[in-house]
């Protein structure tokens, strides 16, 4: 097993101290315009001063019709770029590595939120979408683009592509929901075709030590088990990415297929070959020993989701004591200012996980 504690370093941007990364959580606390406010760069800032190797922004939308929840981080445009630099710089000078994650919410944007109906690969009448066309989805692929272009400028060690969770480019993968005929659409090639198309624009514009990681799923929200593996592989093999991100919401559990009966998620993933891509997982990771459980499968990192939300300084504590007890929920909203957290991010949780906070 690779120790925790132990640098990983990357074919492209520095190296992480250790294997400890900061999951992507959505907060609600920035700008209605999506510029970072004063809560999420506490929140951000105090995880890497807790120890995390790299810290990463929430979901930060490449569109403005891309958003997909209140007070949501932008970068769709440069006006974003100055509270971003200050973020980034903020991290490093806590040690960490500075990521942003890109993404677009496609038609989970919320009509009432960004005042339009929502966007999709095809038209979606339950989620009240309309089809984007075959111009902009270029469009989309260059804004992706754009966003990581102001990543850059901004300080940034790099950026992930949220391909995860149903958004858009999850979208774009699904076959039950991308019904295109165009170049986009059809079999498992065209519908992954528009990530690698922003994978190669990322690489051809942004500098060569600029890190690039994918967030995917594999299952769930459209998604083939078997061509989440596929296509993760193929991501690895062509080695145009340094990381790749697997959220796997419980990385210990079966997958719901039965044609891959008997393993768990986890193992599936650590089995394939990485070459020089980086490899971790993000699910139901809580404690030390759930955190030394994943690592022995072979994996390269872990990601820490609400376990980090609880524990501002997990890693840190770890390095003290590798068996510490983490907080437990129900947790006061004292408990949780203490942790760095806003109002309006504590009743974004009590809404949606009542079971977490106590009060």
């Amino acid at each position: 097993m690779t120790d925790l504690l132990s640098p990983l370093s990357f074919t492209r941007g520095p190296d992480m101290p250790n294997r400890f990364m900061l999951a992507p959580l959505t907060n609600c606390q920035s700008h209605a315009d999506g510029r970072l406010s004063d809560d999420e760069f506490h929140w951000l800032t105090k995880r890497a001063e807790g120890g995390f190797g790299l810290t990463m922004t929430c979901a930060a939308h490449v569109q403005r019709i891309g958003q997909g929840f209140p007070g949501q981080l932008g970068i769709f445009s440069d006006d974003h770029i100055a509270g971003l630099t200050r973020l980034a710089d903020a991290i490093h000078a806590r040690g960490s590595l500075a990521i942003v994650q890109l993404h677009h919410a496609g038609m989970r944007s919320p009509a009432e939120l960004i005042g339009e109906a929502p966007v999709c690969p095809s038209d979606n009448e339950r989620a009240g979408a309309r089809a984007l066309s075959t111009e902009e989805t270029k469009a989309l692929v260059e804004d992706f683009i754009l966003a990581a272009i102001r990543a850059e400028k901004a300080g940034f060690d790099g950026v992930e592509l949220h391909g995860a969770h149903g958004y858009i480019l999850c979208q774009y993968f699904s076959a039950s929901v991308n019904k295109r005929t165009d170049e986009y659409g059809g079999g498992m090639q065209n519908r992954y075709q528009i990530l690698f198309e922003i994978i190669d624009g990322i690489r051809e514009r942004c500098r060569p030590d600029f890190s690039l990681g994918v967030r995917l799923s594999p299952e769930r929200f459209g998604i083939e088990t078997s061509e989440a593996l596929a296509m993760a592989q193929r991501l690895m093999q062509e080695d145009d990415i340094d990381f790749l991100d697997m959220s796997l919401w419980d990385s210990f559990k079966e997958p719901v297929d039965p044609h891959y009966a008997g393993h768990r998620l986890i193992d599936l993933f650590a089995n394939l070959d990485r070459g020089r891509v980086r490899l971790g997982v993000a699910g139901n990771i809580r404690t030390p020993e759930q955190a030394e459980e994943a690592m022995a499968t072979g994996i390269d990192w872990i990601m820490l989701g609400r376990a980090a939300m609880w524990n501002h300084d997990f890693p840190n504590r770890y390095a003290q004591n590798r068996r510490f007890e983490p907080a437990e929920t129900p947790l006061t909203r004292a408990h949780l200012r203490a942790e760095a957290l806003s109002e309006p991010f504590i009743d974004y949780v009590k809404g949606n996980w009542p079971e977490y906070v106590a009060d």
